[in-house]
């Protein structure tokens, strides 16, 4: 998946307009323009398209964190320069105030049967003898999940 992708996914969920993309952002501490919020957002295909930077997205994030669970001690945390799916999972389970339960049922909706001990590999360390790398089909399951749980009248209509 791309960030990008991920970007595109998340706005739809939360049905975020780019005035409120731009204030997460700001909030991370991280300024965006418009245009660029803009041309992330848009297809590959379009001439306008730019790539969504790690960084980037980490400040998106961590922007939807603060809205959603306030500033921790100390200001906004530091967008990583590198982002995995490990930590993409991570940074929306803190958002979304999600425990592990709460993450097994959004699976779950998208059709995605783990066992806790699989989804807790996901949280540890990358040393740890259990960490267990996140695919993207499992972050893409989790962000299908999240629409069904979040945009419930979305996914209701369609099936009708």
């Amino acid at each position: 998946m791309t960030n990008n992708d991920i970007l595109r996914r998340l706005r739809y969920t939360f049905d975020l307009s780019d005035s409120k993309m731009m204030a997460l952002f700001s909030t991370a501490g991280f300024t965006a323009t418009r245009e660029q919020v803009c041309n992330w957002l848009k297809q590959e295909e379009d001439p306008d398209y730019t790539n969504c930077t790690d960084k980037q997205l980490a400040a998106f994030l961590n922007g939807l964190i603060i809205e959603n669970r306030g500033v921790k001690e100390g200001g906004p945390p530091k967008p990583e320069p590198r982002l995995t799916n490990n930590i993409i999972l991570r940074k929306l389970k803190i958002a979304l105030a999600l425990k592990a339960g709460d993450i097994l049922e959004i699976l779950e909706t998208a059709d995605l049967y783990i066992s806790k001990h699989e989804l807790s590999a996901f949280f540890r360390k990358p040393g740890h003898r259990h960490f267990r790398t996140c695919k993207d089909q499992v972050l893409r399951r989790f962000l299908r999940g999240v629409q069904m749980t979040y945009r419930p009248d979305v996914w209701n209509s369609a099936d009708s």
